[in-house]
């Protein structure tokens, strides 16, 4: 049953003389079929490489030229995520792991490579629900009403404000172009998300306020040929490194004493208006997500916030 499956030219960005050449051709694949970001892919080989530190088991011998997934059980599989439970893995990166390899086995069925996915059977560890931190509107407006001291929190104002305002994903943010996705004669922003996905979202007045700052100082920073929108004090587009750590020195600055990093805005963004319209199919268009599911976490933190106004108001729910 183990047909041969040709192996194409490898790109720049996946070419890896480490890996199996299946899971080459895998990844390959999925960054041409479903368009994966190299984040997306970079992940997939961490996992991969994980299964293939299983290959011995199924020679019983040290790995050859030989070895293969394909030759790998359930059995096999199994004794791999006992291993990585073992180690102590996080019970999210064994699941995340879990799901890569259903994912590649499916691959080799779909090819018919095998005739069944040894990783269907196996079930992930269950683990803790976690709901995504979302700041307070209060907590908000500590953090953005606060006025820039110099050009370049001026720039992080219209960062933060974006985010908040927009939902972005920080990897959106630091990709804008000016000019580019960012409207200010129609109030809105458009962005490429995951998979490649391009979505239109409002701008909000706040924002376009402190964007409008910014864009009237920019020229002072990026030279005519820098298409960033937000670029550092040498011209050069931001990343979202630079952004995380100008984030939590803007935090501690208003003194809000948390963390806070900038997903955090676009889960605020989430919950608030979700609290305030109650429209779940419109906050999913707006996050980009491509499943409602994954939006549905957000009707938790708004449940959260109506059980916290029951505690405080309902006479029979304080605790004695």
């Amino acid at each position: 049953m183990n047909n041969p499956v040709s192996v194409p030219t490898k790109t720049a960005a996946l070419e890896d003389t480490g890996l199996h050449p299946l899971f080459a051709q895998f990844l390959s694949d999925i960054a041409i079929q479903r368009r994966a970001s190299p984040h997306t892919l970079a992940a997939y080989r961490h996992d991969l490489l994980r299964l293939q530190a299983l290959l011995p088991m199924s020679a019983d011998v040290a790995m050859t030229r030989d070895a293969s997934p394909a030759d790998l059980t359930t059995a096999h599989l199994r004794r791999g995520l006992m291993q990585l439970h073992a180690a102590e893995l996080a019970p999210r990166s064994i699941a995340r792991t879990l799901s890569a390899w259903r994912s590649f086995y499916a691959w080799l069925v779909r090819r018919d490579v095998i005739l069944h996915n040894p990783a269907e059977p196996l079930k992930a560890p269950k683990r803790p629900r976690t709901l995504p931190k979302a700041l307070g509107t209060d907590q908000m407006a500590a953090l953005l009403n606060a006025q820039p001291a110099d050009d370049l929190e001026t720039r992080d104002a219209a960062m933060f404000e974006l985010l908040y305002s927009s939902g972005l994903r920080l990897a959106e943010l630091v990709s804008l172009d000016w000019p580019g996705g960012l409207d200010l004669t129609n109030d809105e922003v458009t962005v490429t998300g995951k998979r490649q996905k391009t979505r239109t979202v409002p701008l909000g007045n706040q924002a376009k306020i402190a964007l409008s700052a910014w864009l009237a100082i920019r020229p002072n920073y990026a030279p005519a040929d820098q298409p960033a929108l937000f670029t550092g004090r040498f011209g050069t587009r931001l990343t979202p490194r630079q952004v995380e750590k100008r984030l939590v020195r803007w935090a501690q600055q208003q003194g809000l004493g948390m963390q806070v990093h900038p997903h955090m805005l676009r889960h605020s963004f989430a919950s608030h208006v979700l609290q305030s319209s109650g429209d779940l199919r419109a906050v999913q268009d707006m996050l980009g997500h491509a499943s409602i599911a994954a939006t549905q976490i957000y009707t938790h933190l708004d449940f959260q916030h109506l059980a916290k106004i029951y505690d405080a108001a309902h006479p029979r729910a304080k605790k004695t």
